[in-house]
């Protein structure tokens, strides 16, 4: 794993497997897949959200990034569309054209985006892609009806054709939706505990990212025709990716460089988040664990406010003794564990070579990305 000094002086790894491709490679071998996912869903999304009455139409152009805080078109960072480019290669999978996917790519982006709105509110997290947040902008009122109605627009698109496929699509989104909000609950219950166990925190993450993840990665093929076995395979292969991921997006929260990820520096530690690294680090029972644990405990005697005047050092600190403990390398290895597992899931599946290598380029990619 190599390292480099990200701004500030803070140091930061490429978080994939030593047998994985590079950063520039694997982003290089989904490009073309996720520029197909933008083209294919983000004009139906877009035509979809536009119709939404206003303000929450304007309100939501301005999270995609369609929009400025003044209503002006604006060219921002959208997000990379990853789960409508996995549903439409899911489709892809069993056969079918990319194009019957579509109501399920656009469906889960809608129901992802409802998620970041109301948890950018319920975190108090004030950027997003390198802009402040809906709730900073609108208000916390604008943020809680767009999500929403983002939700229900994206069940609507779902079961409109309505036929047999959709509603087998709608009972996977709908199972998904509730184990999603379930991990939201979760993570915000371990803010005010001072000890989880990593099974838990695990659980968590399963529920707040794997779900929608793995919803994802078998919606398309339930719209395209697959079987139940096929897509459960699908849906296993998302649900371990989506493990890998958020094991990443943990590291990037703590060690991630801003100008990349588009957040604060420390920002899982400024939220006093129970991410895998600090479960970890906890767990290990090491002296630095117990140092780590003292401070925290004071941590959790101070206002949010409080915690947020702390000064770089004071996080840098923390997030030393959390490496000391070993729980950067604790959650490196569970996004080795989980990318070999999202591999594994696709053994034994019948579809084309093309797809199948997208698929692993995509888990690929999740491991070793830096935003």
């Amino acid at each position: 794993m190599s390292s480099s000094t990200a701004p500030g002086g803070r140091t930061t790894s490429r978080t994939g497997p030593a047998e994985a491709r590079s950063v520039e490679d694997a982003a290089a071998a989904i490009t073309p897949l996720l520029e197909r996912g933008r083209a294919l869903a983000m004009p139906v999304l877009r035509a979809a959200v536009e119709g939404l009455a206003a303000p929450m139409d304007s309100v939501a152009s301005y999270h995609f990034g369609w929009i400025d805080a003044h209503g002006r078109p604006s060219a921002a960072d959208g997000g990379k569309a990853v789960r409508p480019a996995l549903a439409l290669a899911s489709t892809e999978a069993v056969g079918a054209r990319p194009e019957a996917g579509i109501p399920g790519a656009v469906a889960v982006e809608l129901v992802h985006n409802f998620s970041l709105l109301h948890d950018d509110l319920m975190d108090g997290d004030e950027q997003r892609r390198h802009r402040d947040t809906v709730w900073r902008v609108h208000g916390p009122a604008q943020a809680i009806l767009v999500g929403d109605a983002l939700f229900t627009l994206a069940n609507e698109i779902l079961l409109e054709p309505g036929t047999p496929e959709t509603g087998r699509a709608a009972r996977r989104m709908t199972a998904a939706t509730r184990k999603l909000i379930d991990g939201q609950a979760q993570d915000m219950a371990y803010e005010h505990r001072e000890r989880v166990t990593v099974a838990e925190c695990l659980e968590m993450e399963g529920n707040k990212t794997g779900a929608l993840l793995a919803c994802a990665t078998s919606i398309g093929a339930v719209l395209g025709g697959a079987d139940e076995h096929t897509a459960d395979a699908l849906e296993a292969y998302g649900f371990h990716l989506g493990l890998a991921f958020q094991a990443v997006d943990d590291l990037l929260g703590v060690w991630g460089d801003p100008e990349a990820t588009g957040k604060q520096t420390w920002s899982d530690l400024r939220q006093r988040k129970k991410s895998l690294p600090v479960v970890a680090a906890l767990a290990s029972g090491t002296g630095s664990a117990d140092k780590l644990a003292e401070l925290m405990a004071a941590d959790s005697r101070k206002s949010q406010r409080e915690s947020g005047d702390f000064d770089e050092a004071e996080f840098a600190s923390r997030a030393a003794l959390i490496e000391e403990a070993g729980g950067r390398d604790m959650t490196l290895e569970v996004a080795h564990d989980q990318h070999r597992k999202a591999v594994d899931a696709l053994h034994g599946l019948d579809m084309p070579q093309t797809v199948r290598d997208q698929l692993v380029a995509f888990a690929d990619f999740v491991v070793v990305r830096q935003r």
